[in-house]
């Protein structure tokens, strides 16, 4: 099953639960699948690849919403995005510790043949790609160029 079949799933069990904060996060999740497979070129398909890279900016914009509403002291609304942002989070893979990703990233660079600061582009297509969805971007690009620079 993919993701957006198993997200269309999970709507209908949201409604008949009556649980409003995941049934509001997964239309929204939906909307944003449905978006995506309707661009131009997209041949009406959303691969999991795709899916996953739009789960996790969904689940970034959350959390950072959710930080903006805790600045503001909005707490009812920062606990609602808070809520949502968990919900898309229990659809993502889990996120690597910081020595798996140093690890990968070790492994990436030997892989890619990359010795010096100006091969990070190389090193970061290849990352990207693998480590879509396990950790965040920022994170990936320090990680490279603190190893790289080293």
């Amino acid at each position: 099953m993919t993701l957006f079949e198993q997200v269309s799933k999970d709507i209908v069990a949201a409604m008949k639960a009556k649980d409003k904060v995941r049934l509001e996060a997964l239309r929204n999740i939906k909307k944003y699948f449905i978006e995506a497979k309707t661009a131009p070129g997209a041949n009406d398909t959303l691969s999991d690849d795709a899916a996953l890279k739009i789960l996790a900016k969904l689940a970034k914009q959350g959390r950072d919403t959710a930080a903006l509403y805790r600045e503001q002291n909005r707490p009812d609304l920062a606990e609602e995005e808070e809520g949502q942002a968990a919900v898309i989070e229990g659809y993502l893979p889990r996120a690597l510790t910081a020595d798996e990703l140093e690890a990968e990233v070790r492994a990436i660079i030997a892989e890619t043949g990359a010795a010096s600061p100006k091969d990070m582009g190389k090193v970061m297509g290849v990352a990207s790609k693998r480590l879509a969805g396990k950790a965040d971007g920022k994170a990936i690009a320090d990680l490279v160029k603190r190893l790289l620079t080293a």
